[in-house]
C-alpha cells in the first residue's frame, strides 16, 4: 500500500499514514494535534538512474573506456 502525506490546516503539521488508494483522499486525524481538518499533500519524489560506476557512452570517461566502469 502507498505512503501518503497529510497537511493539518489547524496546526500545519504533516502525517505520514499507509492508505489503500480508494481511501486516500479522505480526511486524516491529525497525529499531532487531533484536528480532523486535514487535506492530502503532494509529495516529494526521489529518483536515480544509473550507478556511480557506470562511464558514459560519451567519451568522457577518466579511465580511457567511454563504456567501461572508472577504476581511477
Amino acid at each position: 500500500m502507498p505512503v501518503y502525506e497529510y497537511v493539518c490546516n489547524d496546526c500545519e503539521q504533516s502525517t505520514e499514514a499507509i492508505r489503500r488508494m480508494a481511501d486516500a483522499d479522505e480526511p486524516m486525524v491529525c497525529e499531532h494535534c487531533g484536528s480532523k481538518r486535514t487535506q492530502r499533500a503532494l509529495s516529494k519524489v526521489a529518483i536515480s538512474s544509473g550507478s556511480p560506476d557506470f562511464c558514459p557512452p560519451s567519451g568522457c570517461c577518466p579511465c580511457g573506456d567511454p563504456g567501461g566502469p572508472c577504476n581511477t
